[in-house]
């Protein structure tokens, strides 16, 4: 058994801020927190399990990308590259601080029917208006630029090669953690199994750990990832959000292509792209199997590589018909029944109950802008950098979508 690296029990009985879960977003908002000119209040960080060996964090891909239908989704994207362009200015100055590199091999989205390819267009032109350099691409174009492509299906696609691509991710989760408790952010080994609200219902008052401790909270947040519901029902809302599993795989080309292969995204989902000297390849379950699981269920469909990513893969490339998988391994998206999009800002009626949840996959990416918005809502009581209100839990209520087509 791997020895916990935070302490078990908390130093105090009460505190400002406590955060339920101290994973990617646990991290970014404790450490924005310090960062808010003016705010000096006490923050407890609960992580279940210092290791992470299970939290999504550690299963992410690390990719970020600016090719979304939503302008404040591309807006959001483009303030991570910055923050990973420029990751040890904004941690300070700190000369321990290394720099991040973002792999700007790309995202490429190719169409196979008229419908997506309009709905590709029609991105492109939000994107470059955001100030995203996307371009649209024939497919004589993509031929011309990535000849290892089968493109007899493929109409057309949308490319972007400026600060889109993959980084080290837990570098940037590392040094939140680290910077953050080197400023007084509390983490501990520990979970938070119940709460109790006040008279009226409209705050939680106390957080009891699953040691006994009872703990006085101002402000409490959920950054719970897939166990995001259980977090919810402990202040009695309802949160749509749960645990799917989504296939990661490395391989080996025995032939490998001789020029970076983009993040491609196949027509039919599955998304691959160069890792180093190897491949990797991304997939959802089959649709019938896409379904919720339970928090710690990462049991592994080994038929799903032979019988449809290898497959796909090696008909979108012919130069990978013969490919050897070295690694694979399952993880959960944090996955938001109701339209796949972030759930941040405060409940209506609960009001000291924050919520940074439901990301379905993009919340690696979303967490530089997103974990900064959070910690101005708890600091100043409102969003000074982006307008995040899109994301409200009241479109919840109100079962109201946002709507966002890029979504892999």
């Amino acid at each position: 058994m791997v020895k916990a690296i935070y302490p078990n029990t908390p130093k105090h009985a009460s505190y400002d801020v406590v955060i339920v879960g101290g994973a990617m977003y646990g991290a970014s908002i404790s450490w924005w927190l310090t960062e808010c000119a003016g705010f000096d209040g006490r923050i407890l960080v609960v992580e279940r399990d210092s290791t992470y060996e299970f939290a999504s964090t550690v299963h992410t891909n690390s990719c970020i990308r600016q090719q979304f239908s939503r302008a404040i989704n591309v807006k959001i994207s483009q303030f991570g590259a910055e923050f990973i362009n420029n990751f040890r200015q904004f941690m300070g100055g700190d000369p321990r601080v290394p720099d991040l590199v973002l792999q700007s091999f790309g995202y490429l989205y190719l169409a196979d029917s008229e419908d997506f390819l309009n709905s590709l267009q029609e991105a492109q032109k939000l994107q470059a208006a955001q100030g995203a350099a996307t371009q649209f691409m024939t497919r004589a174009e993509i031929a011309a630029e990535y000849p290892f492509y089968q493109l007899e299906d493929i109409l057309g696609g949308n490319h972007n090669r400026v600060n889109e691509g993959y980084f080290d991710g837990g570098t940037m989760f590392d040094w939140w953690k680290k910077s953050g408790r080197e400023r007084g952010v509390e983490y501990i080994e520990n979970e938070v199994v119940s709460m109790a609200k006040n008279s009226a219902g409209t705050a939680v008052e106390t957080v009891t750990l699953k040691s006994g401790e009872v703990i006085s909270c101002g402000t409490v947040v959920n950054a719970s990832g897939p166990r995001a519901a259980r977090t919810a029902a402990m202040a009695g809302i309802s949160l749509p959000v749960e645990p799917r599993k989504r296939y990661t795989y490395i391989f080996a080309a025995e032939k490998p292509l001789d020029q970076d292969l983009p993040l491609t995204i196949d027509p039919s989902g599955v998304h691959f792209r160069t890792e180093g000297n190897y491949y990797m390849a991304g997939s959802a379950p089959e649709p019938e199997d896409d379904l919720a699981v339970a928090p710690d269920d990462f049991n592994a469909d080994h038929s799903l590589w032979e019988n449809k990513v290898w497959p796909i893969i090696a008909n979108r490339i012919p130069q990978f018909e013969a490919i050897k998988l070295v690694n694979s391994w399952v993880g959960h998206y944090a996955y938001n029944t109701l339209d796949q999009n972030a759930v941040i800002g405060r409940h209506g009626t609960v009001d000291n109950f924050i919520f940074a949840n439901g990301f379905s996959g993009h919340g690696l990416q979303q967490s530089p802008a997103l974990g900064r918005g959070i910690s101005e809502l708890i600091a100043y009581g409102a969003y000074r950098t982006l307008d995040l209100s899109a994301f409200s839990f009241a479109r919840i209520e109100n079962n109201e979508t946002f709507d966002e087509k890029a979504v892999i």
